[in-house]
């Protein structure tokens, strides 16, 4: 099997602009579209069902697709795969902005999240044939980009719905997704592809097993996890995850080396990322709820909330690789997670009446702490063989948008097993942070 080959050098601050960039675009629309729901609804008629969709339909493929993203990267080529999602992530941005009915924007936006699926897995893999230092720096951009997208993608929201028209959610990403195109058609080196079969039955296998999981997780909460649906969307989860097993071990080059979970530091990098998203995922929506029904914040004031945390994430970056250098990444990423923990910590206390001045230390902590964890996406690219970046990357991705999912479920099981919405909330940070502070402990074993 060939390795990866680089045409030329990959380096400048275009080339990390260009992927901090195609990673923020692919992120926000996780949230984004969040608080432009009424408003699609009002315009289109669209019924419950449809909105549902709208909001998850996104998330399904690109979780669902990401693996696939990630062979196809070292398949086709980094550069290739990259320009191919961005360009279909902004067509289909433009069709769901132009959508007169909700089947056409439902169908719009999952089209986007195949597009998300081929370019998130691609960033990391262009990443990861740079020198040690610049993939350091490199993935902690990356990071911070997706960590302040997930922050600002309600506020963003928020006002293109409030002052301009929902469309515009969608519509904001064709000439952003455009300049991004022509920036890494330019900055982004091109790759030999490595000559490898699609796998397909590892691809399919994934797919049914992270859709129908997303599926499970998104509407199990809503409408309770004994339902029809949810049952089924488990069953085919299960049996897909049992497949995707199966089809690997007898692949004779599998899409996904289940090997590579034996390397240490890329079985913890992943598991720290993964237990990291369960915590903040789970306090980014159940705190926009929180600021409303117990601390009666405006919706604009709940958004906004979340600027300083995203602003601190964006800071606070660019010495994560400085102190990472001095300490190691295991002790720079558990100091991180116990800052979020504690910010996690402090939120819990928050009770009727309180406002700024008992709100802004957590999120300030929860900001630098998230961007402490930025070692982690450079400490499991560089466990693996080049030649495996793309796959690497889908697996981390994978991990970062389903643990958002998983936390989400997790939080909101305690918040309804609870007397009130309030001790709910408490309660749910507190396992939260319990659950951040295992990833402290993970990374502060398995990373060097």
């Amino acid at each position: 099997m060939t390795g990866l080959t680089v045409t030329r050098p990959a380096t400048g601050r275009w080339l990390l602009t260009a992927v901090a960039l195609a990673g923020f675009l692919t992120t926000l629309d996780n949230t984004v579209v969040t608080v432009a729901l009424p408003s699609i609804q009002r315009d289109l008629g669209a019924s419950l069902a449809a909105l549902e969709w709208v909001a998850t339909g996104y998330l399904l493929t690109f979780a669902g697709l990401m693996p696939a993203g990630g062979r196809l990267a070292d398949a086709w080529g980094h550069r290739a795969t990259l320009l191919t999602g961005l360009m279909l992530f902004t067509a289909a941005s433009l069709a769901a902005g132009l959508a007169g009915t909700a089947g056409p924007l439902v169908a719009a936006r999952l089209v986007q999240g195949a597009g998300a699926a081929l370019v998130l897995p691609a960033t990391l893999a262009v990443l990861a044939v740079l020198d040690e230092r610049r993939r350091s720096a490199g993935v902690a951009v990356w990071m911070a980009s997706g960590a302040a997208a997930l922050a600002l993608g309600p506020v963003v929201g928020g006002y293109l719905s409030q002052h301009a028209h929902w469309s515009w959610v969608f519509l904001v990403n064709v000439p952003l997704g455009a300049a991004v195109v022509a920036l890494a058609a330019v900055t982004v080196p091109a790759s030999r592809p490595v000559r490898r079969t699609l796998d397909l039955p590892g691809v399919l296998a994934s797919a049914v097993f992270l859709a129908s999981g997303t599926f499970a997780l998104i509407h199990g909460g809503e409408h309770g996890y004994g339902s029809p649906a949810v049952v089924a969307a488990l069953a085919l989860c299960a049996g897909g995850g049992a497949a995707f097993a199966v089809a690997e071990r007898r692949a004779a080059d599998p899409m996904v080396d289940l090997r590579l979970f034996a390397v240490r530091a890329f079985a913890g990098g992943v598991a720290a990322q993964v237990l990291w998203g369960l915590g903040v995922n789970g306090v980014f929506f159940y705190t926009a709820l929180f600021l409303q029904g117990v601390l009666g914040f405006t919706p604009t004031g709940s958004g906004l909330a979340f600027v300083p945390l995203a602003l601190l994430v964006v800071l606070v970056t660019p010495l994560a690789p400085l102190l990472e250098r001095r300490v190691g990444a295991g002790r720079t990423v558990a100091a991180g997670l116990t800052l979020v923990a504690g910010g996690m910590a402090v939120a819990a206390t928050l009770e009727a009446g309180d406002g700024w001045g008992r709100l802004l230390p957590a999120v300030c902590a929860i900001g630098i702490g998230s961007a402490l964890t930025m070692p982690l996406g450079s400490a499991v690219l560089g466990a693996v063989p080049q030649e495996r970046a793309g796959v690497a990357g889908g697996v981390f991705s994978v991990g970062r948008e389903v643990s958002g999912l998983f936390g989400i479920a997790a939080v909101g099981a305690v918040v309804q097993a609870a007397p009130s919405f309030a001790t709910g909330y408490a309660t749910g940070l507190l396992v939260a942070a319990g659950l951040v502070l295992a990833g402290a402990l993970i990374a502060l074993r398995t990373l060097k």
